[in-house]
């Protein structure tokens, strides 16, 4: 019997679909653990295909190249290298499954299938995959692992199931994305099984950006006692081996580096970055170009963009109009140059003035109104996908959460847009970002160390410069009780009668309720945006646009 065990795991970045290139990221940690000697290289969920691949795996050509894909990989095994564990969707008897498979002495030695599907928030794997038997242990070396997937850890019948058959380490891979407190989420509902199993636990990762997901790697293992003895870095990718050997008191793993948990607004941002990094990355895009208005969105939205991409591929552009104030100018040019991106000034005022006349005899006899402010918005964005079809770089929106709840957006104009780092951003926490950017240097960032928003930026009140002394108080409460409330709302699904319980004065209340359901129509064609809280809007909140409820209580 096998009294140690060497174990290489691989924190990967797959391309969604690209089956080549990740079965090239799998053959180079393979490479590396042949290098490290170990018995066993571990990758995550799915990461044949990519996670989630959504209706992608209902393509049975696409299914049919994954399975090629692996047998060529199982092939390899026969020099005598390590083995390799993957996940992959599988097709047998019939039936679609995600598996992990292990793969050995050049074939697929064993088969396993996720039990556990999950059918809330953002997944809805029951969907496209058949749920497979609770599933019995593997031989591997006369050592008998447990491979749960996923979702199978986070409930304790599999876990459990193992364990009773004989189970002697748990090797979990994931496809588990990021939300705010995920790692303790992870451990409190792991160590609510694993008090009674008591095996040692290897938690693999998958790290990057699929679309408006953020996977943060941050893999670690777990001796039978539930100690930590090795967490890999999130946020990045990493190949790491671990060395474990059978003593008196069960598995232990070698003492290992422990890389810190990465937590709070630096979390947030290091998602940010990372989920906008991929997406531009993945789709090929050169670059970004975005507006530069002088205030507190497009400043952030900017540096996430230089953090993530560098600033030779982010293109910052202003768009002055006739109420465009000089601080506003003078805090764009300020932002760019901290930032060091390209910047351009292109002034909206002839576009703007040409659609008055074109417009002026249909609008005769009506005051000026929202129309007329929304028409400078949709001059800016035709003026910036102009620069995107003609140059190639996405346009980014910015955005934030708090506007898009009550629908203080224009709809084909500063909507407009590839994709929106601050979509799930409450106005506060955009501030809270800016202040902790300037205060710090994440690890990963490209952009500059030190100041990266103006402070006049920061401190100055918010305002869309769409008409003469114009700020967003005008018409919304501040944004410390507007983000209270729409917390509420939105993450909670609180009833009104219970957050006006909380202080809040009930017309109020109830308007941003009204606007919240009102602007339903303008989030189902606003662009994907990373997903940084437990409910953001598309996959995990899903409501109807024709809609006459409001809440009475």
């Amino acid at each position: 019997m096998t009294r140690t065990l060497t174990i290489t795991t691989a924190q990967l970045n797959p391309v969604m679909g690209d089956i080549v290139g990740n079965c090239a990221l799998i053959r180079a940690a393979r490479a590396q653990a042949a290098k490290d000697k170990a018995d066993l290289v571990v990758t995550p969920e799915l990461g044949v295909l990519g996670y989630p691949p959504e209706d992608l795996v209902l393509k049975p050509s696409a299914v049919a190249a994954c399975r090629a894909a692996v047998e060529e990989l199982a092939l390899e095994t026969t020099d005598g290298g390590p083995a390799i564990l993957l996940g992959t969707p599988w097709m047998e008897d019939g039936a679609l499954y995600n598996a992990v498979l292990l793969l050995d002495g050049g074939k697929v030695a064993a088969a396993r299938f996720k039990h556990e599907l999950p059918n809330y928030d953002v997944f809805d794997e029951k969907r496209v995959f058949s749920a497979g038997p609770i599933p019995e242990p593997v031989d591997f070396h006369g050592l008998k692992l447990g491979l749960p997937i996923c979702e199978d850890i986070w409930l304790e019948a599999v876990p459990r199931a193992l364990a009773a058959a004989g189970a002697e380490i748990l090797l979990c891979i994931n496809g588990s994305p990021f939300r705010r407190n995920i790692h303790r989420f992870r451990n409190d509902s792991f160590l609510a099984w694993h008090k009674d199993v008591r095996l040692p636990l290897v938690f693999i990762n998958q790290v990057g950006g699929q679309d408006e997901l953020v996977f943060d790697g941050g893999g670690f293992s777990w001796d039978g006692q539930g100690n930590v003895v090795q967490r890999v870095a999130a946020f990045s990718t990493s190949i790491q081996t671990t060395h474990w050997r059978l003593g008196d008191t069960g598995w232990q793993c070698e003492a290992e580096p422990l890389a810190p948990v990465c937590e709070g607004v630096e979390a947030d941002w290091r998602a940010l970055t990372l989920g906008l990094g991929d997406y531009v990355n993945k789709n090929r895009f050169p670059g970004v170009v975005l507006g530069l208005s002088g205030g507190v969105d497009s400043a952030i939205s900017a540096a996430l963009a230089v953090d993530a991409l560098g600033p030779d591929r982010v293109w910052c552009v202003m768009m002055p109009s006739k109420y465009t104030s000089r601080s506003s100018l003078d805090d764009a040019v300020a932002c760019a140059k901290m930032l060091g991106v390209r910047y351009d000034s292109i002034s909206i005022e002839a576009a703007v003035d040409t659609y008055g006349q074109m417009l002026g005899p249909l609008f005769a006899g009506r005051e000026a109104d929202t129309t007329e402010e929304n028409l400078q918005s949709r001059v800016r964005a035709v003026t910036l996908m102009a620069l995107s079809n003609k140059f190639g770089h996405m346009l980014l929106t910015t955005g934030n959460k708090s506007e898009m709840a009550v629908g203080y957006a224009t709809l084909y104009g500063d909507m407009s847009g590839g994709y929106n780092a601050l979509k799930d951003i409450y106005k506060t926490e955009v501030f809270n970002l800016c202040r902790w950017r300037n205060d710090n240097f994440p690890d990963g960032a490209l952009g500059p160390r030190g100041m990266v928003v103006p402070q006049t930026v920061i401190d100055k009140p918010p305002s869309a410069e769409l008409k003469p002394d114009q700020t967003d108080q005008d018409s919304l409460p501040p944004y410390e009780d507007l983000d209270a409330i729409l917390h509420g709302l939105i993450e909670e699904e609180a009833d009104a009668a219970n957050i006006i319980a909380g202080g809040y004065a009930p017309d109020i209340v109830r308007r941003i309720e009204h606007l919240l359901y009102l602007a339903e129509y303008k989030r189902r064609q606003a662009p994907p945006g990373v997903k940084i809280s437990r409910r953001n809007f598309g996959r995990d909140r899903r409501y109807p646009i024709t809609n006459r409820f409001r809440d009475k209580t």
